[in-house]
């Protein structure tokens, strides 16, 4: 059966439900919507196989979202040592992985930011941020958003640039399955759990190229998720995700397959989207910072080993 007549009975529920009539709600968040584009049910450049579309659907009605959860209180200490600096991404177990991972503190990095290097053994695989950039039992006062950027030096298959909440299918790129979303730089489509082949985002990229820098920002007030193309900010790709905001936890998460070299930067390095650069959209600003009653938290966090396995 096509991916196109199992996802049919949602897509009609979903047509019926937005018929109903159930007035103006003035306190409500913003609704979710994609910004306008074509719509493809399968992908334009790449597709992946039945059996791990299968795969992931299953996972997603097995494995429950983790809920937003405290950071253990040695990553605090990091963030408030460190600042952005101390995100990096997490090495992944899958053996689909084929590459390393150099952290900015690694004696092998010249840069201050996270590279990745993958091989053409590498298959579809998702990589994640090692702590949130969203995080929904931290405070956003004074914050519009956050956001990172990566930048590509060399793209022989495919790379992703996106957000996730935990656990996702890690053989899935991002925007595929549960609480996703990403931009895929083979096709320059977009896609918020959309299991199919996503839809048109922009006609200002035309082809990657070595050097290009491609960003993810998120605004708080909006929910809205958009991309930068080196330093130009593109249309909102879908606003309303991700609320209420203190529900999850979302996690950077990036997609890659083939022969690819890259850089992510967390804040470490200046972006290219300039308006990145100030404190409202840095990440350091927004997780680990606590609001309200300090008591009605445990003194003593989890240690990260608790935290990592709880």
């Amino acid at each position: 059966m096509s991916r196109f007549f199992r996802s049919l009975p949602n897509k009609l529920s979903d047509h019926r439900t937005n018929q109903i009539n159930i007035g103006p709600l003035s306190d409500a968040p913003p609704e979710w919507a994609p910004a306008p584009g074509n719509t493809h049910y399968y992908g334009k450049i790449n597709e992946a196989p039945g059996k791990e579309y299968d795969d992931a659907e299953r996972f997603c009605e097995v494995v429950p979202l983790n809920p937003p959860r405290l950071l253990p209180s040695d990553a605090v200490d990091k963030i408030n040592q460190f600042g952005c600096v101390a995100w990096g991404i997490e090495i992944p177990t899958s053996p689909r992985f084929v590459g390393i991972i150099l952290s900015p503190n690694d004696s092998k990095n010249v840069s201050k930011v996270v590279t990745v290097q993958t091989g053409r053994e590498c298959k579809d695989v998702c990589i994640f941020s090692s702590m949130p950039i969203m995080a929904g039992l931290y405070g956003i006062q004074g914050k519009t958003g956050v956001y990172y950027e990566i930048c590509i030096n060399r793209m022989d298959g495919i790379i992703a640039i996106g957000t996730a909440c935990k656990p996702y299918p890690e053989w899935r790129l991002p925007g595929w399955n549960r609480m996703s979303a990403g931009f895929h730089l083979d096709d320059f489509c977009k896609f918020f759990e959309d299991a199919d082949g996503g839809r048109d985002y922009t006609n200002d990229m035309k082809q990657i190229r070595s050097g290009d820098i491609v960003g993810c920002g998120y605004e708080f007030q909006t929910g809205s998720l958009f991309f930068t193309y080196n330093g130009v900010q593109l249309p909102p790709a879908f606003t309303g995700i991700y609320l209420p905001r203190h529900a999850q936890d979302v996690f950077a998460a990036i997609g890659v397959e083939g022969h690819c070299n890259f850089q992510v930067n967390f804040g470490a390095e200046l972006f290219r989207w300039k308006e990145g650069n100030e404190w409202a959209w840095r990440v350091e600003g927004h997780v680990g910072r606590l609001t309200g009653d300090p008591s009605n938290f445990d003194d003593e966090l989890p240690s990260y080993q608790q935290a990592r396995f709880s």
